[in-house]
């Protein structure tokens, strides 16, 4: 006649068991690419530029490169050898004050950038995302604030570059 187990050796081998099983399968959250399979190279023509910024196109474009080297799921390619091309516009770009002293100094600034882009299945030739305003910003602080020096407009505008490139890249490997 088999033995009966204790509720502590019961639970404990429960225990041992789910634990297992939840190493078994992972956890809930992965970053796994959504691209379609036959997709492995990439063009990323120079962006066009409808600002009167000097050279952010080519920064952008630069970025987006750089982002895509460093991600090594997509092999870059020139345009006519690429399963993809992702193009874009850069339409707005806007150094603003976002924060003043009582004396009316800006101390802050907030810059803005929007982006038109499209992602597209050369093969299958289809879009397969489009943005027509990818919009984002950063701050940066013109004044010391406890131990961050003040920086430039031009960290403010390298910053925002790679937000644009994270979301890009993100957007265009992982659909998010």
């Amino acid at each position: 006649m088999p033995r009966a187990i204790s509720p502590r050796r019961f639970a404990a081998t429960a225990a041992l068991l789910l634990g297992a099983a939840v190493l078994q399968t992972g956890c809930g959250y992965t970053v796994s690419s959504v691209l379609p399979a036959h997709i492995k190279t990439i063009a990323v023509p120079t962006f066009a530029n409808n600002t009167v910024e000097h050279a952010l196109a080519d920064d952008v474009t630069q970025s987006l490169i750089n982002g895509f080297l460093t991600d090594k799921r997509l092999k870059l390619e020139r345009e006519r050898d690429a399963d993809s091309v992702l193009r874009g516009t850069i339409l707005a770009y806007r150094n603003r004050v976002y924060a003043y002293t009582s004396q009316e100094v800006a101390t802050q600034y907030e810059i803005l950038l929007v982006a038109q882009v499209s992602f597209r299945d050369v093969q299958k030739n289809k879009d397969v995302w489009k943005e027509d305003e990818l919009t984002v910003r950063t701050t940066y602080n013109v004044v010391p604030v406890g131990s961050e020096p003040a920086r430039t407009e031009g960290d403010g505008r390298r910053d925002v570059i790679q937000k644009l490139t994270d979301l890009i890249v993100s957007r265009t490997i992982q659909g998010w």
